[in-house]
């Protein structure tokens, strides 16, 4: 069965998103960005939330026509572009590049996603996360701190109401100080 892995960037005091939905401080430079390419290109999907995917559809499907992309964010375009995509979402009735637009969090409905074939399926979003989290769909978290302490925003975990043990399986330390944490779940 295929997991879901839950992959965001985060300030070193738990931040996903500063003040305005600011994500500048995220440093992804051509060393990250080539790792999150060779993590995700073998996922079977995408799940986020809406305004996860609505961010990605307005830049990613023609990054790779911009003269200024680096050969990573080319490759990551055409990556994402054809990769399937779940967004969670009451208020789009339709979406574009390969997505299915998804209504509920039905814990049932995912497990029956998980079964299917392909790969692991990289799932984004604070919010998102937290349903997820508060069901118990999460299989492993990887976790991209950025050496930034951002004071206010808006925390990654948001009070999901729920206690998870996990076990650390890696680490990675990336040249701009970036530390990948990879953790599964342990037992609850």
């Amino acid at each position: 069965m295929r997991k879901i892995i839950l992959m965001l960037s985060v300030s070193l005091d738990g931040y996903f998103e500063g003040p305005d939905r600011d994500i500048s401080w995220h440093l992804v430079d051509e060393e990250v960005h080539t790792h999150f390419n060779d993590e995700l290109r073998n996922m079977g999907g995408f799940i986020d939330g809406r305004v996860t995917y609505e961010m990605m559809a307005e830049f990613w499907p023609t990054a790779d026509q911009d003269p200024e992309s680096s050969p990573a964010m080319v490759e990551f375009s055409g990556i994402w572009r054809d990769m399937p995509k779940f967004v969670f979402s009451r208020t789009l009735t339709t979406a574009e590049w390969n997505t299915q637009v998804i209504r509920d969090v039905v814990p049932e409905q995912i497990t029956e996603l998980k079964a299917q074939p392909g790969g692991d399926l990289a799932l984004g979003g604070a919010n998102l996360a937290a349903t997820f989290m508060r069901h118990g769909l999460i299989d492993e978290f990887r976790l991209y701190v950025t050496p930034v302490v951002l004071g206010r925003g808006r925390p990654l975990f948001e009070s999901p109401d729920v206690r998870m043990n996990l076990k650390l399986v890696g680490t990675r330390t990336f040249g701009n100080g970036v530390v990948l944490l990879h953790y599964e779940r342990g037992q609850d």
